[in-house]
């Protein structure tokens, strides 16, 4: 702010007078000649202006008023006029030229040099405070500007962020369903593969060895859908003891795959370890969640290790690791590394350091929920230009890793003589599960919607002995042909088939249920064993075991 005060007073040496008068007192004073002089000096930077009422009479008011006028909005320039003694009777034409300077404090003459100085000093204060008032008013806007552009670039991180989530909800949509429907196909080539085993002789090695091939690839297959259906999020958390080294050299080749040629790839992963206690079909794609996320941060190509070791907690830490025994998972790689903001806010759901469009920000997010949903932890450590360590922190498991099913299992056949009511709304689906029945001994009747087998039930022509129903059909669902069903028959026990495994909510709740793809071992199991608990309880006599022997040389 500049603090002059200008003074305009026509009569002699009043200016002269004035001027020195207010300098004694420290108050920096500039004299004018006329009214003109005494805007163009407004214009250019001052405090007050000490003006007599006789100049304001001169040809350059209405230039003074018109500057006055285009003041912005925090400005009220102050003037202090000394009247000529009026004794409180002021023409109108005085009281209007007085009006158009806005900002009057108006002096009776004669007066005290005291007086005068005090008015010319409140003058300056109030002028002082407009600036203060601008100051913050422009602080205030910056500030407001700064929060728009916050607020702005928010919305578009947020819009982006739900155009990210409604495009993953979309993927695991049409993964879940493609993963469904694959599941279907499955399920009746696995189911004729485990017959045409059963029928080949032992003495034919080679059909054997192309038939246990064509059982392995089916396995890794349902295996992958599997891998999907927990990218949709289709499937149950099934924690168990896991052994975490067999399963991490079993999905090398597919890490490898996944991360490109141009990074080498290292597992040390012992075979001594203690199972961990974790969905084994979640910890994979957790492993593979890290390891793309290093392949992102090793552009050019680099290093990615991924060791396994057993450590014990002996006090609880600060990253939510209780007091026990752990088996910790590092993934580490050369990439480019994180700072301390990024590393902060890296398991952020949607928070993603790649561009628009190249990248979800859900990968460490879901490793994250996985290890906190098993009791553990995911730890994460990085320096700019060296790489960053990735671990991953799962309880040990008290008892052993189960050991993988044999593709040898023993098939059970029928021990009573028993009729099936089979629903499925896919016609090679259905055959193939039906052969499946023939050749375990039951009798088969074959119903492509639910509808169907409802009139099956009531016309009661036949003794049903079990249901098998697919869960997903058009019109009625199988959960809902078993609620319908068991309306009809409370005693008829029934076994859903579905494609998917998270049936923790719903109809489906507490219902029998059998996977898809299944073999033929698993779904003689579960038949035999809702069969053989109805039958106990009725004391229905089982067929003798030559019996069954003779019915498997006929067929």
């Amino acid at each position: 702010m500049n603090e002059t005060v200008l003074v305009l007073t026509p009569r002699g040496r009043d200016a002269a007078v004035a001027t020195d008068l207010l300098k004694r007192y420290g108050i920096t004073a500039s004299s004018c000649e006329d009214l003109t002089a005494l805007s163009m000096a407004i214009e250019r930077g001052a405090g007050a202006a000490l003006v007599a009422e006789e100049a304001l009479a001169g040809a350059g008011l209405l230039v003074l008023t018109d500057h006055l006028e285009r003041q912005p909005p925090w400005s009220d320039f102050p003037f202090i006029v000394l009247a000529n003694g009026h004794k409180g009777v002021r023409s109108a034409r005085a009281f209007e030229t007085l009006d158009r300077l806005r900002n009057v404090v108006l002096l009776e003459r004669p007066l005290h040099a005291e007086s005068m100085v005090r008015a010319v000093r409140s003058a300056l204060n109030a002028r002082r405070r407009q600036y203060e008032a601008r100051d913050v008013l422009t602080r205030s806007r910056e500030e407001l500007e700064q929060l728009v552009a916050e607020r702005t670039r928010e919305r578009e991180e947020a819009l982006a962020q739900l155009h990210e989530a409604q495009k993953l909800e979309t993927i695991g949509q049409l993964t879940g369903g493609v993963a469904h429907d694959f599941n279907n196909l499955l399920t009746p080539v696995l189911g004729n593969l485990d017959m045409l085993r059963r029928r080949i002789p032992a003495d034919d090695p080679r059909s054997q060895r192309l038939i246990e091939n064509a059982l392995q690839a089916t396995g890794r297959a349902a295996t992958l859908v599997q891998r999907l259906l927990a990218f949709a999020r289709r499937q149950d958390l099934q924690p168990r003891a896991v052994d975490v080294s067999g399963l991490l050299i079993g999905i090398e080749d597919l890490v490898t795959r996944s991360i490109g040629p141009t990074i080498a790839v290292f597992v040390d992963a012992p075979p001594d370890l203690p199972a961990a206690r974790v969905d084994p079909s979640q910890l994979e794609l957790a492993v593979l969640n890290l390891a793309i996320n290093a392949r992102d941060a090793m552009p050019g190509g680099g290093r990615l290790t991924i060791e396994v070791s057993f450590e014990e907690v002996a006090a609880p830490r600060g990253d939510r690791l209780r007091e026990g025994h752990y088996v910790r998972i590092s993934v580490i790689d050369t990439g480019v590394g994180m700072d301390a903001s990024t590393l902060r806010r890296a398991i952020e759901p949607f928070f993603s350091t790649k561009g628009l469009g190249k990248g979800t920000g859900l990968g460490l997010s879901m490793v994250h929920g996985l290890a906190a949903q098993s009791g553990g932890a995911l730890i994460l450590s990085s320096t700019p230009g060296i790489g960053t360590r990735a671990e991953l922190w799962l309880p040990a498991a008290d008892e052993e890793a189960a050991a993988n099913e044999q593709s040898q299992a023993e098939v059970i056949q029928a021990a009573y003589p028993a009729t099936v009511l089979l629903v499925d709304d896919e016609e090679l689906v259905r055959v193939g599960t039906a052969e499946m029945l023939i050749d375990l001994g039951y009798s088969v009747i074959q119903a492509g919607s639910g509808v169907e087998a409802l009139g099956v039930l009531r016309g009661g022509e036949v003794q049903i002995d079990l249901l098998v129903s697919d869960h997903l059909m058009p019109g009625m669902s199988g959960a809902d042909l078993l609620r319908e069903a068991h309306r009809l028959r409370p005693e008829l026990p029934a076994l859903l088939m579905t494609g998917y495994t998270n049936l923790v909510q719903g109809p489906a709740v507490g219902l029998p249920r059998l996977a898809k793809p299944f073999r033929q071992a698993d779904f003689a199991a579960r038949i035999a064993e809702l069969i053989d608990a109805r039958r106990l309880r009725d004391n229905v006599v089982p067929i003798p075991e030559a019996r069954r022997s003779q019915q498997r040389s006929t067929e």
